[in-house]
């Protein structure tokens, strides 16, 4: 049976989601939330990698230290999926970085890549799927189909938002992907938009409404 979603339900990200959900909060600072939000989320998303011992000099003594195993690889949704991936990659500024681009198709409603940049090494370790809004599922769908083709098995999907819609729609998918997020939200409506949601994620970090 398919995972329910981790909801990361802690005071400061739930404090964060509110300021974030505010019709109110501009650009710069909406885009400084999302950072913020992602970092945390992807704290918790990342707290059963695999490490190894190893063996640092600190400036007194010989110390045996942690390192993570494999190479992790943050892998942003273009446009939206940028705004959280910064924030990530300043918890993990060893991590790699790959993107993809996807488009809905208006006659088919269907996502259409346009862009994918990965590294080729993308597959030896895990991924942190980014994209904010998760709603109708489609998008998240192909981003995940795209890394299974490159040999990628673990894929963690990472966003602020989602709707019940799309995350039935993922597990339907790929019940293996396990879904991140600080809110599970009512429902989508009658556009694809999440309830209560916070509009169109892209829009409000780059303020084009």
């Amino acid at each position: 049976m398919p995972a329910a979603p981790h909801i990361i339900d802690h005071p400061l990200v739930q404090d964060m989601l509110a300021d974030a959900r505010d019709k109110e909060t501009q650009p710069a600072e909406f885009r400084r939330l999302l950072a913020r939000i992602g970092g945390l989320i992807a704290y918790e998303a990342t707290r059963d990698l695999a490490t190894d011992t190893a063996t640092i000099d600190t400036p007194l003594e010989s110390a045996e230290a942690r390192r993570l195993r494999y190479p992790v690889t943050i892998i942003p949704i273009l446009r939206a999926g940028l705004g959280m991936a910064d924030g990530i990659h300043d918890l993990m500024p060893h991590a790699q970085l790959g993107h993809i681009g996807l488009f809905r198709d208006e006659a088919t409603l269907q996502p259409v890549p346009y862009y994918e940049r990965l590294p080729d090494n993308v597959a030896d370790g895990p991924t942190l799927l980014i994209d904010p809004m998760l709603a109708t599922g489609g998008s998240a769908i192909k981003a995940v189909d795209m890394l299974v083709q490159r040999g990628c098995n673990d894929i963690r999907l990472i966003c602020l938002v989602a709707a019940p819609e799309g995350v039935k729609t993922v597990n339907d998918a790929h019940p293996n992907v396990p879904i991140y997020t600080a809110s599970l939200d009512r429902q989508l409506n009658d556009i694809g938009y999440i309830l209560p949601g916070l509009g169109d994620a892209g829009d409000r970090l780059y303020g084009t409404l």
